[in-house]
Order: structure tokens, then C-alpha cells, then sequence
């Protein structure tokens, strides 16, 4: 196959099973459905990390973060390590960005020859009080179960624009001419909270037909002393009741269907301007959300309602209607993008599969990694996921280990269980492998403390701007 164009189709916290085509029996997405019924659909796709920059980070470069050093929200890309947008510059292709990038801003070279409607971390620093990782509660909670319902809001104004943009870039072939394949990356907001959902969307889920959040009785909650932490630390549950719970989950939902039809749109683009057979075209979100599973709200934990994402392939020599359940992660688009593009991989060393390798073979072995180094959290959280085991390391507290088979809900911690004391042992070898957890989390918190002097000492970083999402125009 001819070297490919690449459409680049990215969401902002959306969930791994909140999709039609994943098997929901309430979501509508009927635009992405297509696209798995048109391609490749991986349903064991993971981010590496359950927080937006060091996701994004960890996506451009094609590293898990400990390499990247791109530890919380308040520590974003600024061009290194190299990105794919970087190599394929350098070997002469059109690559540019449509929306939310979350690095650190237009000065740095990130890898776009055109950043248009760019949303950089707020002022340059992003949400500077994550990193005070010994300190409870550093954020107040009480708004997230205000913003909840019908009515229109900044993030879906933005993300209309963001799909103008978009549409009218594949319109002009002053950008989809030229001797080389072009990428583009399209980057929306949505489903990320305020949960604020234009109307049309929102009633889609009346409150009547809506299902009910998962695992929220109190001896379903894990006793794990990391995760008692990030409940107190994050404790946006507290603040609804029966009703508002509902009306947040269903807004969730309508905004996935809201960003489903942004996606519609631009992909229509792509078909009027005549390189739909000569594009590979991707689509994933940087992290899900656990939307009040648990008793749960947002990311920031390493179950798969945070940790899992969608993932699907589409273009020339993708089968059609494939589901792979290989593992795959967000560090897989960094080879994937150079393999559909012809450009050259200078950095062969990086840890991801080519989607394009992975949707053509059955069953790879290989095992991945995610990890959470922010605020609400005491120390790291690594999680290491094979096919059929996750085992989640906490340095300075004990480990977890979840039958991802027997146990999908991730329920039952067997850490103690003498008769899986040598998978526990595997395990422990297997994510030695590809972190040593103990140096990166004494890593983060050197670099989190260095951080915290340039910004001027704990106290300014405690009588910072509160804020719990990057407002538009940041």
C-alpha cells in the first residue's frame, strides 16, 4: 500500500466501554460504531497515565511517562522527547493540530508545523497544586456536581469550533495537496466534565431509562489505604444525591454521543474531499472516567474505568470489523502514525506496537504499563496489565493483583492469596522489565519538589487559583 494521510481523531476522557459498538446497551455513537464496523476496534486498549498531560505526553512521544518525566498536570510537554509530529516534520510531511493539546505552550516546538485553537495548560503551569502529593484535599470538589445537565457551557462551544476547523482544513487543498502524506490531529474536550450537555444530546438519556453506576456498595469499595486516599482526596460523590447522580452519569453519556457527532462530521470532510481511500484514520481519548462507578467521578485511579480507552483503526488494509483483543496502548500511536506514513523512526527503541501490526496478528503477548504520579496520591501508582493479570505496584504500601478474567470488575484482591503467589512472582518480574518502580517514584517526587522551588515554595503553590479544569482560552 502507497504511503497513507493520517486523520488523528482525539477525545478528552472517554471511557473504553462507552460506545455502541463496545457492546453499551445505552450509548449512542453511531459515527464511531461505523468506523469499528469499517476497521479495527481494540478492546484491551489502555492509556499510560489516568491524567490528561502526562497521557498527552506519554501519546506524542511514544513513552511510558517515567521516560517522558511529564509526571502530573502541572509538569507538560514542552517537545521532548522527540514526538511523532517531530519526525514526520523532519522528514518533510504536512503535520498540523486542530484543539486541546495540554502542553506547555506556543513557544516550544511540539511537533505541529500549525497549531490552530490551541488549548495549552492554564498560564503555562496547569494545575500546580497536584503537586503537593502529601497534602489532603487540595482541591475543592463542590462544583463538579453543579455543572451538571442541559444547557451549553465553554467546552462544547470550543469543541464546535474545534470541528469547524477541522472540516474546512480538509477542505483546502492547499493543506491535502503535496508530494507527501499529511497528518492531521483533531483534539476535542468533550466528554471531559463540567458536565454541562447541550440539550439535543442530553435527551437522548432520559433519567427514567438511564442504568445504574457499578460496585458503589460500601463493601464493594477497596480497603487499599492509595485508594481510601484518592476517595478522600477526590470526594466529588459526596456532593450529589440519588437524583443528581443520574442526571450526571446521563450528561456523560449525551456528551459522548455530542463529541460521537463532532466526529461525524469531520469524517464526512474527509469523504468530500476524496482521501478517504488514501487515509488511515485513528481515534482515542488520553484517559476514561469512571462516572460515578465506585462511588467515583473523573480519572486518577488504575481501574479500567480510568485506565481503559477506545481504540479504533480504520483505512486501507485494516480489516474490516475486527475486534483484537491484544493489549494496546496510546504509546502504540507513535509507530503506528510513522508506519501508515512512510516517514522514518530514528527512535526505534520505544516501547510501542504499529495498531496496523496489532490488528493483523492474533493474540501478541506483551504486557504494558500506566502510571499515576499526581495530586491525591501519597506515592506512585504503576500498573502493569497482561492478558490476563493486573498487578498495581505502590511503592511504600502493598501491591494489588486482580484475575482480569474470573474477576473483570477488579473486586477481589488476591496479593494475599498463597495459591497465586507465583503469578504474583511473574508479575513482579514482568513490570521489572519495563520500569523500575522504586527509581521512578523517587524520580517524580525530585522532580515534583524542584518544581514546587521554581514556582515559590509550598505556600504559593497552596495559595495558587483553584480551579479543576483548564478553562478555555488558557
Amino acid at each position: 500500500m502507497t504511503n497513507l494521510n493520517v486523520l488523528f481523531l482525539f477525545s478528552d476522557e472517554h471511557r473504553s466501554d462507552a460506545l455502541g459498538c463496545q457492546g453499551h446497551a445505552l450509548v449512542k455513537t453511531p459515527n464511531l460504531d461505523r468506523l469499528a464496523e469499517n476497521g479495527t476496534r481494540f478492546e484491551n486498549a489502555y492509556t499510560s497515565s489516568p491524567v490528561c498531560v502526562p497521557a498527552r505526553a506519554s501519546m506524542a512521544a511514544g513513552e511510558y511517562v517515567y521516560k517522558t518525566r511529564c509526571w502530573s498536570n502541572a509538569q507538560a510537554y514542552m517537545g521532548e522527547p522527540n514526538s511523532w509530529g517531530h519526525q514526520l516534520q523532519a522528514d518533510g510531511h504536512r503535520v498540523d493540530s486542530i484543539g486541546k493539546l495540554h502542553y506547555r505552550g506556543s513557544e516550544y516546538d511540539n511537533g505541529f508545523e500549525n497549531e490552530i485553537l490551541p488549548l495549552y495548560i492554564r498560564n503555562g503551569e496547569g494545575w500546580i497544586k497536584g503537586l503537593l502529593r502529601d497534602h489532603e484535599a487540595v482541591i475543592d470538589c463542590s462544583g463538579y456536581a453543579q455543572k451538571i445537565g442541559p444547557g451549553s457551557d465553554s467546552y462544547t462551544d470550543y469543541d464546535l469550533g474545534v470541528t469547524r476547523e477541522a472540516c474546512s482544513w480538509l477542505a483546502d487543498q492547499n493543506n491535502v495537496g503535496g508530494n507527501k502524506p499529511w497528518t492531521l490531529f483533531v483534539s476535542w474536550l468533550r466528554p471531559h466534565y463540567p458536565l454541562t450537555c447541550p440539550a439535543e444530546f442530553y435527551n437522548l438519556y432520559p433519567l427514567e431509562q438511564m442504568d445504574e453506576a457499578r460496585f458503589t456498595e460500601p463493601g464493594q469499595h477497596s480497603k487499599h489505604p492509595i485508594m481510601q486516599a484518592i476517595r478522600r482526596n477526590f470526594d466529588y460523590d459526596r456532593y450529589f444525591n440519588e437524583e443528581t447522580r443520574q442526571i450526571a452519569r446521563a450528561s456523560y453519556y449525551g456528551l459522548c454521543s455530542f463529541l460521537d457527532y463532532q466526529i461525524g462530521q469531520v469524517l464526512a470532510a474527509l469523504e468530500a474531499n476524496g482521501q478517504a481511500d488514501d487515509t488511515l484514520i485513528i481515534y482515542t481519548s488520553d484517559h476514561g472516567d469512571h462516572n460515578g462507578d465506585r462511588g467515583l467521578w473523573t480519572k486518577m485511579t488504575l481501574y479500567d474505568e480510568s485506565s481503559g480507552v477506545p481504540l479504533i483503526i480504520s483505512g486501507p488494509d485494516i480489516p474490516k470489523n475486527k475486534i483484537v483483543d491484544s493489549l494496546a496502548s496510546i504509546v502504540d500511536i507513535y509507530p503506528t502514525i510513522l508506519s501508515a506514513t512512510g516517514a522514518r523512526d530514528d527512535e526505534k527503541t520505544r516501547p510501542g506496537i504499529a495498531l496496523q501490526e496489532l490488528a493483523g496478528k492474533e493474540n501478541i503477548d506483551r504486557s504494558i504499563l500506566s502510571e499515576y504520579h499526581d495530586g491525591g496520591s501519597p506515592t506512585g501508582m504503576f500498573m502493569l496489565r497482561t492478558k490476563r493479570w493486573k498487578y498495581n505496584v505502590y511503592p511504600g504500601f502493598a501491591s494489588e493483583l486482580f484475575d482480569m478474567q474470573e474477576d473483570p470488575g477488579e473486586l477481589n484482591d488476591l496479593i494475599e492469596s498463597d495459591s497465586h503467589a507465583d503469578i504474583r512472582t511473574l508479575c513482579e518480574q514482568e513490570i521489572s522489565k519495563l520500569v523500575d518502580t522504586e527509581a521512578a517514584n523517587k524520580l517524580a517526587f525530585a522532580d515534583q519538589a524542584a518544581r514546587i522551588e521554581e514556582l515559590g515554595g509550598v505556600d504559593a503553590v497552596l495559595n495558587s487559583d483553584e480551579f479543576d479544569f483548564t478553562p478555555v482560552g488558557s
